[in-house]
């Protein structure tokens, strides 16, 4: 290791307040042990419920299409609770209160109506049918996250090394951030490098490949 979710049919619609009182109550009900299927890669669900935007809501659907896109396990109470953030942050879409409204018993409707929801907002990401230029398509997407703040620099560089860099061979080009993988995943105070410093290095190292793409795209 180198050191370093109208409403369905015969029900009538629910306000976002409603839903919102509804979902408390069956939460309330629901066994203290259970818990979501919820993947630690991406989710960005903060454990205190802050106010969220219109724009963070489109952002929050966006970012969730992309996971299931790029073959990410997004669990179905995840996706009827986007679809309840978006609802109460003002996001009109025609499935969007269904998506928001479904009980625990209907979660398996789930996908099915958040893609729905994602076609109505012209939200729905398709990424690109090679196999590999699908990895290429991810690594970027993932680098912009590391880059911008919005994905932990550990988990970021770790997924492009292991679910990325690994099918594609790796390729020259994500070299840097898979060394920022293999520092973050084994780092030691001994090392004398705080983890700060890796972070950054990883955030810098995202950011170069961004630039070095920029600059192929415009050379083409």
């Amino acid at each position: 290791m180198t050191a370093f979710l109208g409403a369905h049919a015969g029900r009538g619609q629910l306000s976002a307040e409603e839903i919102v009182c509804q979902r408390g109550r069956l939460e309330e009900k629901r066994d203290a042990a259970a818990s979501a299927d919820v993947r630690a890669f991406f989710s960005q669900t903060p454990t205190e419920k802050t106010p969220m935007t219109r724009d963070d809501a489109l952002k929050q659907l966006s970012h969730i299409a992309r996971e299931r896109a790029f073959g990410r396990h997004v669990g179905s109470d995840r996706l009827i609770q986007a679809g309840l953030d978006a609802l109460t942050a003002g996001v009109e879409s025609p499935s969007l209160a269904m998506l928001a409204g479904l009980l625990r018993s209907e979660e398996p409707e789930a996908p099915t109506l958040f893609d729905q929801v994602l076609e109505e907002l012209g939200l729905l990401f398709h990424p690109p049918v090679d196999p590999r230029a699908a990895k290429w398509a991810m690594a970027y997407w993932v680098a912009g996250q590391i880059a911008d703040g919005t994905l932990d620099p550990a988990t970021g560089t770790h997924l492009i090394w292991a679910d990325i860099a690994y099918d594609l061979g790796y390729p020259e080009e994500l070299e840097p951030l898979v060394h920022c993988a293999h520092n973050l995943d084994g780092w030691e105070e001994s090392w004398g490098v705080s983890l700060e410093e890796l972070n950054g290095q990883a955030v810098e190292a995202a950011k170069q490949l961004l630039n070095k793409r920029l600059v192929a795209e415009a050379g083409s």
